[in-house]
């Protein structure tokens, strides 16, 4: 009964085609969309994850994400470092001034000062160079993709030079950074010179990064913080979440993206569900000769589950190999690294699909299990 039911569904092709299409569309559609929001959501918090020094970000209590910081006062290190179950405690500045090659070239750059004395801050994912280079004065390390937007069609190379505020400074690293939200280079530099870079403002100490002494859990360090300085203070997961939930809620990206995952699960479900219904339908004839040589319902049934899951296994593998193709594309492209197709996505549209399956099969076997032989014949 297995074939006679794979020949009744590749019977015309035309539709069998057109099932498989419908829900190979549906699951790249999903799949895309999907990945490529959860990967610009992550660019907001991606400078925080490139930080593995500190478990502990310290911050004026106004201060909500990444990209918008309200200066500490420089006394408020010391608070922080007073607090019982701080293993250490150091600065961490960031600004936003422009960059200027000596051919003119120019953009707004994410500048992070790290602290003179430790290098905690310091990236550690290094292409060229040494990120201990920047003891030296005017020193700088730059990201990869900020390097060619800067210095387009050169190589790679150290030595370069650029104007930061009217401050030149010398390029002696070259990092492979996690890509921002906004596509601006990223410079890492000493917190006393990087602090230059910005102009004259009366407080530079945006964060203050912490790691708990051996036995104390992040979390319970951001609670004593809190409750000795009134400053405060994440754990680094609870920050990352804090960057995310304010773009999450105060910008259109989840409106746009959402639209378009709602025409991806409405082609599936409307367009594949009808689409199978209309082929049920047709076939009542032949499903009526079986019911009346004694096939049961619960056989029938099986037939139509089987053919269900049959365009379903292959449209969405066709549908995940598309999206697997796209995005294989894109990520060695600068603009869109880290934008990936992630697993979590591909299994949970597995699962979106398979409800879409079920759905389109349940009012299927609805229509068969109610069918008389006797009125096809009479038909």
């Amino acid at each position: 009964m297995n074939f006679v039911a794979l020949r009744m569904l590749t019977g015309d092709r035309a539709k069998y085609l057109g099932l498989i299409f419908a829900i190979a569309f549906s699951t790249f559609l999903l799949e895309n969309q999907t990945s490529i929001f959860a990967s610009i959501m992550l660019r907001t918090s991606s400078q925080i994850e490139d930080v593995t020094d500190a478990e502990v970000w310290v911050m004026d209590p106004a201060t909500k994400y990444f990209d918008e910081t309200k200066a500490l006062k420089d006394t408020d290190l010391l608070r922080v470092r007073g607090v019982a179950g701080v293993g250490y405690a150091v600065r961490l500045f960031k600004g936003q001034p422009v960059a200027r090659t000596p051919a003119g070239n120019f953009s707004a750059a994410i500048v992070l000062g790290i602290d003179d004395a430790t290098g905690v801050g310091a990236p550690r994912k290094i292409v060229l160079g040494s990120w201990e280079e920047l003891r030296e004065p005017n020193a700088i390390v730059i990201d990869r993709a900020g390097y060619f937007l800067l210095f387009p069609g050169r190589p790679l190379a150290l030595g370069g030079t650029l104007e930061v505020n009217d401050h030149r400074v010398r390029i002696v690293g070259i990092t492979e950074a996690s890509a921002p939200f906004a596509s601006f280079p990223i410079i890492h530099a000493r917190y006393t010179e990087a602090v230059d870079f910005t102009g004259p403002e009366r407080g530079k100490l945006s964060f203050v990064l912490a790691r708990p002494e051996p036995g104390v859990t992040p979390a319970e360090l951001t609670r004593r913080i809190r409750a000795a300085t009134g400053l405060k203070a994440r754990t680094k997961a609870e920050f990352e979440w804090d960057c995310i939930n304010y773009y999450l809620a105060n910008t259109g990206i989840p409106v746009n993206f959402g639209i378009t995952i709602g025409i991806a699960l409405l082609i599936g479900l409307v367009v594949s569900g009808q689409t199978f219904y209309l082929f049920t339908l047709e076939s009542l004839k032949q499903f009526g000769v079986l019911k009346a040589i004694g096939v049961t319902n619960r056989r029938l049934t099986a037939m139509i589950l089987l053919q269900a899951g049959n365009v379903g296994f292959i449209g969405y593998a066709l549908g995940t190999g598309m999206a697997a193709g796209f995005f294989s594309v894109t990520l060695q492209q600068l603009p869109t690294r880290g934008i990936v197709l992630m697993w979590q996505n591909v299994v949970g549209v597995g699962a979106l699909m398979a409800l879409v399956v079920v759905a389109a099969s349940w009012l299927s076997i609805r229509r068969v299990l109610v069918l008389e032989p006797a009125a096809i014949f009479r038909g």
